[in-house]
């Protein structure tokens, strides 16, 4: 019971922002799917990619609690959330480490980056302008690639009332023609380790 108090106020969260502010405020961290083997699947991904594709930084759009972040080896990295204790924790975790940075939305403009990460995001966003919105700030500080795990449809709905899934694929493509996906890069990828409602997984996008 004092496990449930905990999270009530959870419950009667009014959008998508408010949810995560409320969850990290009560001391909630990202999720499953930022630790342990999922978090282990995503970063060995990513870390090859950097590689392959020689990238030189890195931003994120929900950078969350960090825990993800620590097993990544990026040249340079700047982590943005809508919470402030979030990033709070991640400047805390990363204190020291120059090559780093963390910043609460809106707190700076973000600079263009070579790859642009959303991880387990977009399925968090369920109104259709937050999830239009966020979409055009991660393709704008792309300057070469975009990296996205996320459900991708094509099915649409709700299984909970913080989670969407979306047919983000066709909705890039028809919103974002200056990209194009990688599609022989997503073949070579490991299988994804994690199951969710609509299929979790990596979409990935150059930059024409």
């Amino acid at each position: 019971m004092k496990f449930l108090g905990k999270w009530l106020p959870l419950l009667g969260f009014r959008s998508s922002s408010d949810y995560w502010l409320r969850r990290y405020r009560l001391g909630g961290d990202s999720g499953a799917g930022s630790g342990g083997v999922s978090a282990s699947y995503k970063v060995q991904v990513l870390n090859r990619f950097v590689v392959d594709h020689q990238v030189q930084d890195v931003v994120e759009f929900g950078c969350g609690d960090g825990r993800q972040l620590q097993l990544a080896k990026y040249p340079a990295y700047v982590g943005f959330d809508i919470s402030a204790d979030a990033v709070a924790r991640c400047r805390q975790m990363f204190a020291g480490d120059a090559s780093k940075q963390f910043f609460v939305i809106g707190e700076r403009e973000p600079a263009q980056a070579d790859l642009a990460l959303s991880l387990d995001v977009l399925f968090h966003l369920v109104e259709d302008a937050t999830y239009d919105a966020y979409l055009d700030q991660l393709f704008a500080a792309a300057r070469r690639f975009v990296a996205i795990y996320s459900t991708v449809g094509p099915e649409a709905g709700r299984t909970l009332r913080h989670v969407r899934h979306r047919a983000i694929a066709q909705d890039i493509a028809a919103r974002f023609p200056d990209f194009e996906r990688m599609l022989d890069d997503e073949e070579r990828l490991p299988a994804p380790i994690e199951t969710r409602p609509g299929g979790a997984r990596f979409v990935l996008y150059a930059r024409r």
